[in-house]
């Protein structure tokens, strides 16, 4: 029983201990005119779906929850978010070239049919973030508008 308490007190100091090591967390104050919401007509529906769904892993700003300041959650929802914008920032969409951009397009349509995104794991807290079945098929149609209108 002594070995339990001891390796309680051990878990209970190194858990108060890496609350001193914060993130860099991901928030902006100003939208860049490179924005996709800016450099394309995204039709409210669409743009409402992105915000919610998208723009917390694949923005220069994200809306953090109370859990972020605790850690190592915030050390998992970082690299989660480090991850999602090394993959696509929605911030600098304006300055991706045109074959870029259809490549990401193409990726977008995939990733939510398939329901890959958003990620399970987001969607398990965030329930606002799972698409209805209108909303699914009004991002995807305007993906596919959006690409078309690339090639």
């Amino acid at each position: 029983m002594k070995i339990v308490k001891i390796i309680a007190w051990i878990a209970l100091v190194a858990f108060v201990v890496i609350q001193f090591f914060p993130v860099d967390y991901n928030q902006s104050e100003t939208v860049p005119q490179t924005d996709f919401m800016l450099v394309n007509n995204v039709p409210a529906t669409v743009e409402q779906s992105l915000q919610v769904s998208c723009y917390d892993c694949h923005s220069n700003n994200t809306d953090y929850p109370w859990y972020s300041k605790v850690q190592p959650s915030s050390w998992y929802l970082e690299h989660h978010i480090k991850e999602g914008k090394a993959e696509l920032n929605f911030n600098e969409w304006g300055n991706l070239s045109d074959r870029r951009k259809n490549s990401k397009l193409r990726s977008i349509i995939n990733q939510i049919e398939d329901g890959e995104m958003p990620l399970d794991s987001y969607t398990l807290i965030h329930r606002d973030a799972i698409f209805s079945e209108a909303n699914k098929t009004a991002v995807i149609d305007y993906m596919n508008k959006l690409k078309d209108s690339l090639e």
